[in-house]
């Protein structure tokens, strides 16, 4: 079976990303996965400096789902690069680094210096995390912001460029348009709802940030009708994420329009999903009588309905 996809430059050997934020550095993981095997390792998203994130308690369990307020806590671009890159460059992972800024200046400086990283495969740019007071979500709730960020990106570094965007907005596919009038090489789609958890019988909030971000399978079909309506309105490739769980989540996201997928949750889950989701799909594509993942990319029918 033929599961390669593009990314606009970006060659993967199939379309199985481990989600930024679920899945560490990467290298935390290397006793139980083979990175070489996945299409790509999003990490953990990176500041210039490194960052403590909210205190606890800063992750709760809800039906179908997790909230989390993290604050994005991180060990900065600097020692990524010392401590994580030589490692992730041993294994031959695919390295999708995941950058956020408070200031379009730092991810610009972000994007410069992992231009010069060798194994850095593309920029994931974090324009849409809910849980976090200050940069981020004001570009990525902001179509003018989106545009210059991107854009400002873009002309930093030749790396590929994928913004992820935010499903807290009214229109998901006008921030998608933005993306690619800005020059964008794909976008990933969608980060996490805000939402919060009430303990009622101390009437406080369970998260220490008050709200934090819904993912799990609670999101996934509201995910799934974003990448759809951004498919209908734009030429990039999609990279879908939101609750994916097994093969028929990731061939769901698929139909629907997304060259690639990310899982993220359902890894906490199972650490193991990956040759079970690969398994899956290789299934599903000779029971079809398809032998490439594309074959399936962008082929909802809906007529009749």
């Amino acid at each position: 079976m033929d599961l390669s996809v593009s990314l606009g430059p970006l060659r993967l050997k199939n379309p199985l990303i481990a989600a930024s934020g679920c899945f560490g550095y990467g290298v935390e993981y290397a006793d139980l996965v083979d990175l070489s095997t996945l299409g790509a390792v999003a990490v953990k998203g990176l500041f210039l400096e490194p960052r403590e994130g909210h205190p606890p308690p800063r992750i709760v369990e809800t039906p179908s789902g997790m909230l989390n307020a993290i604050g994005l806590q991180g060990i900065g671009v600097r020692r990524f690069v010392a401590e994580m890159m030589p490692d992730l460059r041993r294994l031959g992972a695919t390295v999708i680094v995941n950058i956020c800024g408070s200031t379009r200046d730092e991810y610009v400086e972000l994007a410069r210096i992992l231009s010069d990283v060798e194994g850095v495969a593309a920029l994931e740019l974090n324009i849409s995390c809910p849980n976090i007071k200050e940069g981020g979500i004001q570009f990525g709730c902001s179509l003018t912001g989106t545009h210059g960020v991107v854009s400002a990106v873009r002309k930093a570094t030749a790396l590929p460029v994928i913004p992820k965007l935010t499903p807290n907005v009214t229109d998901v596919a006008a921030f998608a348009r933005a993306a690619e009038e800005a020059g964008a090489d794909a976008v990933s789609l969608v980060n996490t709802f805000l939402a919060m958890a009430i303990d009622v019988e101390t009437r406080r909030p369970k998260l220490s940030n008050v709200m934090g971000g819904l993912s799990g399978p609670a999101i996934r079909p509201i995910a799934v009708r974003m990448v759809y309506e951004c498919f209908q309105s734009t030429r990039l490739p999609i990279v879908g994420m939101g609750g994916i769980a097994s093969a028929a989540d990731a061939l769901e996201f698929a139909i629907a329009g997304a060259t690639a997928v990310q899982v993220g949750t359902a890894n906490f889950v199972d650490p193991l999903i990956w040759t079970k989701l690969r398994a899956g799909i290789e299934d599903y594509l000779g029971r079809h009588g398809l032998t490439r993942w594309m074959d399936v990319v962008g082929t909802l029918d809906t007529a009749g309905r």
